[in-house]
């Protein structure tokens, strides 16, 4: 039985009750160019590889976040906020689809390699961007896509309007060199609208600043505006003024992450600010979350920290304990949500696009493919929400997840392992394996995560890694015998100085 709406302090955020506990304050009065009554703008914020504890809302104290905390104080913050997989691409096809990945085969991070029609999403999958096209949005795109390099995948046949970024995994934040190797195209150049571009300064600075010019440009009409960030992700690099703000940070690592966050936390701003200028902030819908949670050291790989801390959670990049899928999850709409609210009940990044199409539509009946819920109701009326709900995850077919509305947690994180079952309300660390004590709970979570995966398919993409070894041979096959016999070998491509 959910209980209603309360104050709750910002310390007991990881006090895992179930249940929804929001400030009781009186709705804003509708203002500013749109109105209560009128449809709103929909802003999705992604950063990418954050840890959850990486937020001043969410604990932390070594990195400044005022612009995400105070995004938080305006809105509900759902303290319990999942993502569909444990690293990027997956997650983001997740995310825009507004289905599991998994029901069309994108459960691995696509190469790049615009040259292939065939590494990316699905092109029969409808984003939920292109429905709220149909429904009279303005849509725009700025930032990282990961959903495929080649001409199909590309988003501006995808849903989206306008695009300024970049279509690979990644990028450098302060250069682009066409003389170095493509890879995974971190130097190659951004584009625009499919045509090549560029950006002055600092990467993230530069998103946020067409961000926000995205929203000067179309605040006369209801639009889409999504913004995926590249940072804190790897390379670790960030401006001079800000790694010198941070130098009392001793590790270097997380001193670097620490101002990469900040930059982006200022970009964010930015776009607020630009929401502000507009007279559009009051009937604006604004979503921030992270792809997956923050890569930490293991022992198969000591350096893959990136700075980042996922506090209390077990785990994180690349796993399905809480580390890897438990992130920072906000949404504020002064003129509908309440403000400084919390809610403890399990939401994942499906719901985004649950939300967004039944605002947009303002249809009670969903598309049948969508599998998140609308939050709305969830978040004014708490007992109007599903009463019974599971949360699902798999990676790479054999590791597998399943969370219920409890928070009990059945999870195989590695195939050398036995399943574990969890109470997350009790234990955020995921330290005491219960199975043995509760056998029932896990069958019926078992059962329940076997009936799901029967709907799921295999995936038909292998792993960017894999695929550059099949390329690279693929080359070198193409080499003439007699070449080869003549003891024919490449010439070794030059790095050139950063």
């Amino acid at each position: 039985m959910w209980l209603g709406w309360m104050v709750r302090p910002v310390a007991s955020l990881l006090l895992a009750l179930s249940v929804c506990l929001v400030a009781v304050a009186q709705q804003p009065i509708g203002s500013g160019r749109h109105a209560t009554g009128e449809r709103p703008n929909i802003v999705v914020i992604l950063a990418d590889d954050m840890g959850f504890a990486d937020t001043g809302f969410t604990g932390s104290t070594d990195i400044e976040t005022p612009h995400l905390n105070a995004l938080a104080a305006s809105g509900v913050t759902f303290t319990s906020g999942y993502v569909t997989h444990p690293y990027c691409g997956p997650s983001r096809a997740g995310l825009l689809a507004g289905r599991y990945q998994h029901r069309f085969g994108f459960e691995t991070n696509p190469a790049y390699d615009p040259s292939n029609p065939y590494m990316g999403i699905d092109v029969n999958e409808t984003l939920f961007p292109e429905r709220l096209r149909r429904a009279g949005y303005r849509t725009g795109m700025v930032g990282k896509w990961h959903l495929g390099a080649a001409a199909p995948f590309h988003p501006n046949k995808r849903g989206f309007d306008y695009f300024y970024g970049f279509l690979g995994g990644g990028h450098d934040y302060f250069r682009i060199d066409l003389r170095q190797p493509v890879k995974e195209g971190y130097t190659e150049a951004l584009e625009r609208n499919g045509l090549p571009a560029v950006f002055d300064g600092y990467l993230t600075t530069a998103l946020s600043r067409d961000a926000a010019d995205f929203v000067d440009r179309n605040a006369e009409k209801p639009f889409f505006l999504y913004v995926a960030y590249n940072a804190p992700h790897a390379p670790l690099q960030a401006p001079d003024e800000l790694l010198q703000k941070y130098s009392h940070i001793e590790d270097t690592k997380r001193r670097r992450y620490a101002a990469m966050v900040d930059a982006m936390d200022a970009g964010i701003g930015m776009i607020m600010e630009s929401l502000q200028r507009n007279d559009v902030r009051d009937n604006t819908l604004v979503f921030f979350l992270s792809d997956n949670g923050g890569p930490q050291a293991s022992p198969n790989k000591p350096s893959s920290w990136n700075g980042s801390s996922n506090g209390e959670f077990r785990g994180g990049k690349g796993n399905l304990y809480d580390g890897g899928v438990h992130v920072p999850f906000v949404a504020s709409w002064p003129n509908h949500f309440p403000h400084g609210a919390v809610c403890d009940r399990p939401v994942i990044s499906l719901d985004i696009a649950a939300t967004a199409v039944a605002l947009a539509t303002g249809s009670e009946e969903l598309p049948r493919k969508l599998e998140g819920v609308n939050l709305v109701p969830i978040v004014k009326q708490p007992e109007a929400g599903p009463k019974s709900r599971y949360l699902y995850w798999r990676e790479s077919g054999v590791r597998w997840s399943i969370l219920d509305d409890k928070r009990n947690k059945h999870v195989l994180d590695r195939p050398n392992r036995s399943p574990e079952l969890f109470h997350l309300a009790t234990d955020v660390s995921e330290q005491n394996d219960r199975v043995k004590e509760e056998p029932e709970i896990a069958e019926q979570l078992r059962n329940a995560w076997l009936e799901w995966n029967e709907a799921n398919v295999a995936s038909r993409l292998n792993n960017y890694k894999g695929y550059h070894k099949l390329r690279d041979q693929f080359f070198l096959d193409s080499i003439p015998a007699k070449a080869k016999k003549e003891g024919y070998s490449p010439e070794p491509i030059p790095t050139f100085p950063k």
